[in-house]
């Protein structure tokens, strides 16, 4: 049993809020955060190959982002919450997109059990509302530091929509990143062109699992 998914697409180009249906009984509750239907009705093809499934568990008032992978490889990412509460925020950072510097921010919750699809270049943050909040990404490309990118997610040119009554807790990397302006001018940013065409390919190598054919004499 997974029933259906309501899909909205968000601010930023290409990036796709998935709501499931979750169903609750006297045990607790079922749900199926990522259905491939409705990933396909959403952005038009089945999700990347999954190289690595990460976990993080955070409390009240961590900020992790904005984080985006260098391209190429670049990497797209399918967010969703398995515990607590969370903001999350995606933002436009690829030069050249027709939504370049938007952002768009989503509640993940352990209710609601949304997920979020972020395209590659397009940089993501969450902001923790509750202790032991557990968020859950599958990724198109394994972790390399080196090609890890940031943006400061206190820039206030790009206007981040932080929780009133948060302080945020941030990593050295996180609160020493450039804001999106310097980030531009040092050529640190993706072009939207490129993202474009790393998406194809992650389409490109995306194998079927043939459907079963007639049992064989």
């Amino acid at each position: 049993m997974t029933g259906t998914m309501r899909i909205r697409g968000l601010a930023v180009d290409g990036a796709i809020e998935f709501e499931p249906a979750v169903f609750p009984d006297a045990r607790g509750r079922f749900v199926s955060p990522f259905q491939q239907a409705a990933f396909v009705a959403g952005t038009g093809r089945p999700l990347f190959r999954v190289m690595q499934a990460n976990h993080s568990v955070s409390r009240r008032g961590v900020v992790r982002g904005l984080h985006f992978t260098a391209t190429p490889p670049g990497c797209a990412k399918y967010v969703y919450c398995a515990s607590g509460r969370a903001m999350d925020i995606v933002v436009d950072v690829r030069v050249g997109s027709p939504t370049f510097g938007r952002w768009d921010s989503t509640l993940l919750d352990s209710v609601s059990f949304r997920a979020v699809y972020l395209p590659v270049g397009v940089a993501h943050a969450f902001v923790v509302l509750a202790d032991d909040t557990a968020m859950a990404y599958l990724l198109s490309a394994e972790y390399v530091p080196e090609g890890e990118r940031t943006v400061s997610v206190l820039d206030p040119a790009l206007g981040l929509p932080l929780p009133a009554g948060i302080e945020p807790i941030l990593s050295d990397r996180d609160r020493a990143a450039p804001t999106i302006a310097q980030a531009l001018a040092d050529g640190s940013l993706p072009t939207y062109a490129e993202c474009v065409a790393l998406d194809e390919a992650l389409r490109d190598r995306w194998t079927p699992v043939p459907e079963p054919g007639p049992d064989l004499p």
